[in-house]
């Protein structure tokens, strides 16, 4: 019988508590058992929600007192790294939510710190796991619609990320916070590694949702050339006021790829004659990936019973950070940016 994997949850917010659903209530050879979060108030409602007795308000205070093999880390990017390295140097294992960290430096100290410690570390991207992101992933592979040439991916969020995550310098904005799934999806789905970017951005909604922090934005388009050759486009909106909407697009030498939709549920509502027909759509993140969260926590258990290497990790989060770097540069500098500046440090 596989041993059961205890897991220290460090962050009792909105990932905290998504995580948790997902750990709990469908994976069943996990066990969460400690909690940590430096809000107090956070935390004991949330511990409390779930029924987690060992409380703690910072990582060192769970790993004197509790006892367990993993850490699954929800807080914000400028934490990542001391967490992760603090975590891996006790010799538990680590599931690091995206973006990575907040640049290639930090990116390399958690590789090189986990892999030092003879630790796992796997990455939250769950799109990756979620099912039919990850039959496209196998059918493209496999030829179907030939080389891929173009791909488009979107993620639009519905509400105003808080101060931190919009913050260029505690998070890198919305790119990382974001888009982050989709530079990892962009790449996963291409086959191939990013070669150009160029960045624009605009500020919509700042105004009316009073914020002043510099460099805002709410909406940002990318374009990509690929080293294959291929070329792409990332989409990000947030707050974009509909709903969530996380889809993509494939276009290959032999056919066409769509993944994701902006309906919600199979359901056609009429109320009356004027308003026609009213199609649900998807409101919340937490519902539109709800099988790819349980599927990647189902993924970093396994590999802690079997002693496996997860199949996206420290190389795939450091690569999507490199993307938010060099998106970040050129709608700071206006101008395309070569990969190639970010990942040797030019």
């Amino acid at each position: 019988m596989a041993m059961t994997v205890k897991i220290c949850m460090v962050g009792a917010g909105r990932v905290g508590k998504n995580h948790s659903d997902a750990i709990m209530g469908y994976v069943p050879g996990a066990q969460i058992t400690a909690m940590v979060d430096p809000a107090d108030a956070v935390l004991q409602a949330t511990a409390d929600e779930y029924g987690i007795e060992a409380r703690f308000n910072s990582l060192e205070q769970a790993l004197d007192r509790a006892d367990f093999d993993a850490v699954v880390i929800t807080t914000p990017t400028f934490t990542h790294r001391e967490l992760a390295l603090q975590a891996a140097a006790a010799g538990k294992h680590v599931f690091l939510e995206k973006p990575m960290a907040m640049n290639l430096e930090e990116c390399d100290a958690i590789i090189e710190g986990t892999r030092k410690a003879g630790v796992h570390l796997q990455l939250g991207f769950m799109r990756r796991f979620e099912p039919e992101f990850a039959a496209a992933a196998e059918r493209i592979a496999a030829g179907e619609i030939g080389d891929p040439m173009m791909v488009k991916s979107n993620t639009h969020g519905p509400g105003l990320p808080p101060a931190w995550a919009r913050d260029l310098r505690t998070s890198n904005g919305m790119l990382a916070e974001v888009n982050s799934h989709d530079w990892d999806c962009v790449r996963w789905l291409m086959g191939s590694d990013l070669n150009r970017v160029y960045t624009e951005i605009a500020d919509f909604k700042g105004k009316e949702n009073n914020v002043d922090t510099p460099h805002f934005y709410d909406n940002v388009l990318v374009n990509i050339r690929f080293e294959s050759g291929g070329i792409g486009i990332i989409s990000g909106i947030c707050p974009c006021g509909y709903g969530y909407d996380a889809r993509t697009e494939i276009v290959g030498t032999k056919g066409i790829m769509q993944i994701g939709e902006l309906k919600g549920q199979d359901i056609l509502v009429c109320t009356n004659r004027d308003q026609g027909l009213v199609i649900p759509i998807q409101r919340r993140w937490q519902e539109r990936f709800k099988q790819g969260y349980i599927g990647e926590f189902h993924h970093f258990v396994e590999c802690i019973q079997k002693d496996q290497t997860p199949k996206v990790g420290g190389a795939e989060g450091r690569m999507a950070v490199a993307g938010v770097l060099a998106g970040t540069r050129s709608f700071l500098e206006e101008r395309p940016v070569y990969m190639k500046e970010i990942l040797e440090g030019k």
